[in-house]
């Protein structure tokens, strides 16, 4: 789970890509063989996407709904809450999620990590904390059961993301990837994939680079099938979550 919560911009802009990831060597990067580089992967991907939505679209919506009214009732804010996340080919959108947080939660961050030093190192390397002041009783929930994460079905339907995929990330994560972020260019970032599949918030970050790699490398239609059942499992488990 992302622990920000901040407005993201509605407009895609182009991302300023580090020194050590050219943007006129994004594609070469990524091997000719790559599933990734095939029209039908498109095709197939959006497809899949499509069809499995308007089939859970029964479930889906009524559940959004009650979740919605859910977060009104619980804490004072805004139901949504979007953040700027870095897309295929590196242009920005931005990703959606239900409310998770308390109001003003960036100060509340900066005040918690200034009373407690020690957990700087936590956030420093995965953007998160594992008891985090800002989340909600209600948001806790929602975080461990990955219920905040419906509203990207929008992203999904509106092209910028698919359900399987490296998940979003932000522009503070770019560096993260050093080489391989042209690998999580190629590719619509997704509402599932191997890291969720795979253990989540338990990996380290370069594990969670390597399965992003591996995912673009190794794409197959039967393998995005398994990867969302996988998920659903794992969610359902709350494995890794928090």
């Amino acid at each position: 789970m992302e622990s920000n919560e901040q407005t993201g911009s509605a407009s895609p802009i182009l991302l300023s890509f580090p020194a050590s990831v050219p943007t006129a060597h994004v594609e070469s990067r990524v091997p000719v063989g790559s599933p990734a580089r095939r029209f039908s992967y498109a095709v197939t991907k959006r497809a899949l996407d499509i069809i499995l939505i308007v089939l859970a679209s029964p479930v889906i919506v009524p559940l959004c709904i009650v979740l919605a009214l859910s977060v009104v009732l619980s804490s004072p804010g805004p139901v949504f809450f979007s953040h700027r996340r870095i897309g295929k080919g590196g242009i920005f959108f931005s990703m959606w999620k239900f409310r998770t947080m308390c109001t003003l939660s960036q100060e509340v961050l900066e005040l918690h990590l200034a009373d407690h030093p020690e957990q700087r190192a936590e956030w420093a390397a995965n953007h998160k904390l594992k008891n985090d002041p800002r989340i909600t009783p209600l948001g806790r929930f929602m975080r461990q059961s990955s219920l905040d994460e419906l509203p990207q079905l929008w992203n999904v339907l509106t092209g910028r993301m698919s359900l399987v995929g490296p998940r979003p990330i932000v522009a503070a994560e770019a560096e993260k990837y050093k080489s391989d972020f042209s690998y999580y260019l190629a590719v619509k970032p997704g509402l599932a994939g191997l890291w969720q599949a795979s253990g989540r918030s338990t990996l380290t970050y370069d594990q969670r680079v390597a399965l992003d790699r591996r995912y673009v490398e190794t794409w197959s239609l039967i393998g995005d099938i398994r990867l969302i059942l996988r998920t659903m499992a794992h969610v359902v488990n709350a494995d890794g979550a928090y």
